[in-house]
C-alpha cells in the first residue's frame, strides 16, 4: 500500500527535492552518532533598510521546505529569522526620513541608530518589527532571532572564542579572496569602539586566544585591548555566516544569487570551527520594472504592504514559489496573472488525487491544507467589469457577480469579496491611466455591429461558453486571420488596452444586453473622449 510519506518521496515539486537533501544529511547525522534533537532551518535579514517582498519570499520559501520535511520525517524542526542587527550602517537608505539626524551615527550598530521614524528605540528594532508584522500576519511559524542580542548575551562567545583559536585558518581562507590593499588591514574580527560605539573597521594589533582578546587602534588613536565576547566585537559579515552557522547548528538555509560566490567562503569558515555547513538553496534575485535588482536602500520594486493593498497574501506566496531559480520582475504588472493562477490551482485541487496535490503549489501555500471556497470569477474578469460598468463601490460589482452566479454572496465568498475591493483599487491606480481607446477600422466596425445583434438574440444567458463560440463565429465571418486580431480589436476599442480575459467570459459576466450596449457606444466612440 503506497503511504503518504511514499508520496512525498517521490513528489517532484521543488520543497520535496530539497527537503530529500536534508532528509539525507538528518540519516547521516543519525548513523554518525552526531543525531541533534531536531532540524533547524534559518533565514538572514539585513535590516539597514526596510523589509521588502525579496525578505518575505526568503521565509515563505524556507518555510515550504520545512513543511515539506515534515512530510518525510517525524523529526522535529524549528525555524530561526535572524536579524544581522549588529552590522554598523554603512550608508542611510534613500526611503527613510530625517537623513540629517542619522548622519552622525553612521557605522554604528543598527541597534544603535536612533529611528528616524521616533516610533522604536532604534533603527534596526523599527525595521525588525515591520518584518515580524508581516511575518506574524501570514502566519509564519518563527522564532525570531537578533544579533545584537546573541552577541550581547554570550550566545555566541563560545564559537566566538573558537574563532580566535583558528584565527589563522580563517586568515588564509579570506585573504585569497582580498585585493592587496585590502589584505594589509583585513581583520575577521570588527571591534566595537568603547568610545564612539560604531562598527571599527580597523586591522589588529594583536589577538590571544588564551585570553580571548584583540588589540586594535580606536578611532583617536589610542590602543586598545578588549574580549571579543559579550559584544563588544563582532565579525565581517563573510566570516560571521559560517560562525553562526557554526554557533546555532544551522541544518538548512537558502539566499539569493548575489551570495553564490561567498558560500564557499561561508561553508569552510563554518567547517574551521568545527561543524558542518548546512544544505543551501539559492534563489535568484528580483528584478525591479527596468530589470535592476531590488534593493532596501533603494527602496525599487514593491514593499510588501503595496502588493497586499491590491491583492491577497495567497498571490505573493505563489509568486514566490513558481521559478525560485528564475529571475522575475517583480512590479505591480505581476499582479492580476499571479491572483489568477492561484485561483486556477485552487480548483484544479479540489478535483487531484492525493500525489497531485502535492505537486500544486497552493498545497505548500496553505501547509498541505488549502481553502475550500470557490472562485467563480477571475481578477482579469473583474478589472474589465469595473471598466464597463465604471463601478466604483464593491456593491456595484457584486450586482453583476449574482446575476452570473447566484449562490455567490460576499458571507460565503470573502476571498472573492476581497478581490472586488482589490480590483476596483488596482484599476483605478493601474489599469484606467493607462487606457488607449481607439476607432475601428471599417471591417472591425462591421463585425462588432454583427456581434452586437446577435448579443440582442441571446438575451442574458449566463453560458459564457456559448457566448464565447458566438464572438468566435461572428469573427469568422468577417475572416479575421488570426482570429486573435478579432479579440484584440475588441479590447482595443472597447477597453483601451490590447488583451484581456475571454471576452464571452466577460460577456456573461457583465451581461449579454450591456455588452451589446457596450458595444455600440465603442462604435458611436464614446470611449475616446
Amino acid at each position: 500500500m503506497t503511504t503518504r510519506k511514499d508520496l512525498a518521496m517521490a513528489a517532484k515539486a521543488w520543497p520535496f527535492e530539497e527537503a530529500r537533501k536534508l532528509l539525507e544529511r538528518v540519516k547521516r547525522d543519525e548513523a554518525a552518532g552526531k543525531a541533534k534533537p531536531y532540524v533547524l532551518f534559518e533565514t538572514g535579514y539585513g535590516p539597514s533598510g526596510l523589509p521588502h517582498i525579496g525578505t518575505f519570499g526568503e521565509v515563505a520559501r524556507t518555510s515550504w521546505v520545512r513543511r515539506a520535511f515534515q512530510e518525510l520525517s517525524d523529526k522535529p524542526t524549528r525555524l530561526i529569522a535572524f536579524s544581522d542587527d549588529m552590522d554598523g550602517m554603512r550608508k542611510i537608505p534613500e526611503n527613510i526620513p530625517n537623513h540629517e539626524m542619522l548622519r552622525e551615527h553612521i557605522q554604528k550598530p543598527l541597534t544603535a541608530v536612533p529611528d528616524p521614524f521616533g516610533t522604536h528605540e532604534s533603527f534596526a528594532h523599527h525595521n525588525n518589527a515591520r518584518l515580524r508584522s508581516f511575518l506574524d500576519g501570514f502566519g509564519f511559524d518563527y522564532e525570531f532571532m537578533s544579533a545584537t542580542d546573541a552577541y550581547k548575551s554570550g550566545k555566541f562567545d563560545a564559537t566566538l572564542l573558537k574563532a580566535l583559536k583558528v584565527y589563522d585558518q580563517i586568515m588564509a581562507i579570506m585573504l585569497p579572496t582580498l585585493g592587496e590593499e585590502r589584505r594589509r588591514t583585513y581583520s575577521p574580527f570588527l571591534p566595537i569602539s568603547p568610545k564612539s560605539g560604531r562598527v571599527l573597521y580597523v586591522p589588529l594589533k594583536r589577538h590571544d586566544a588564551a585570553a580571548g582578546t584583540i588589540t586594535f587602534d580606536d578611532e583617536d588613536g589610542e590602543e586598545i585591548t578588549q574580549t571579543v565576547t559579550g559584544g563588544h566585537a563582532k565579525m565581517q559579515w563573510k566570516p560571521d555566516f559560517g560562525m553562526r552557522w557554526a554557533a546555532l547548528g544551522i541544518d538548512f538555509e537558502m539566499f539569493g544569487k548575489d551570495h553564490l560566490p561567498n558560500q564557499p567562503l561561508y561553508a569552510k569558515i563554518c567547517k574551521a570551527l568545527g561543524a558542518e555547513p548546512p544544505i543551501n538553496y539559492v534563489y535568484e534575485l528580483f528584478l525591479d520594472e527596468v530589470g535592476e535588482k531590488i534593493s532596501k536602500t533603494k527602496g525599487n520594486g514593491i514593499a510588501v504592504e503595496q502588493w497586499l493593498t491590491y491583492s491577497a497574501p495567497e498571490s505573493l506566496a505563489l509568486f514566490m514559489y513558481n521559478k525560485p531559480r528564475t529571475a522575475k520582475r517583480l512590479f505591480f504588472d505581476a499582479i492580476p496573472k499571479e491572483v489568477d493562477d492561484y485561483v486556477a490551482h485552487l480548483d484544479k485541487y479540489q478535483t487531484q488525487n492525493e500525489a497531485e496535490r502535492l505537486e500544486n503549489p497552493v498545497w505548500h501555500i496553505h501547509a498541505g491544507n488549502p481553502p475550500q471556497e470557490a472562485w467563480p470569477v477571475s481578477f482579469a474578469l473583474l478589472l474589465n467589469l469595473v471598466s464597463a460598468s465604471s463601478a466604483s463601490t464593491p456593491e456595484i460589482l457584486w450586482a453583476f457577480i449574482r446575476q452570473y452566479a447566484p449562490r455567490a454572496n460576499p458571507k460565503d465568498n470573502p476571498s472573492l469579496d476581497r478581490l472586488v475591493g482589490y480590483a476596483i483599487r488596482y484599476y483605478e491606480d493601474f489599469v484606467k491611466p493607462k487606457k488607449k481607446y481607439r476607432t475601428p477600422t471599417d471591417k472591425e466596425r462591421a463585425a462588432m455591429e454583427d456581434l452586437a445583434a446577435a448579443f440582442d438574440q441571446l438575451g442574458n444567458i449566463t453560458d459564457n461558453e456559448a457566448v464565447q463560440f458566438q464572438v468566435y463565429e461572428v469573427g469568422k465571418k468577417h475572416q479575421f486571420e488570426p482570429l486573435r486580431d478579432w479579440f484584440k480589436a475588441l479590447y482595443e476599442v472597447l477597453f483601451g488596452q490590447d488583451q484581456g480575459p475571454r471576452f464571452g467570459s466577460f460577456a456573461a459576466l457583465y451581461g449579454v444586453t450591456n455588452t451589446a450596449k457596450l458595444i455600440r457606444e465603442g462604435l458611436a466612440g464614446k470611449f475616446l473622449a
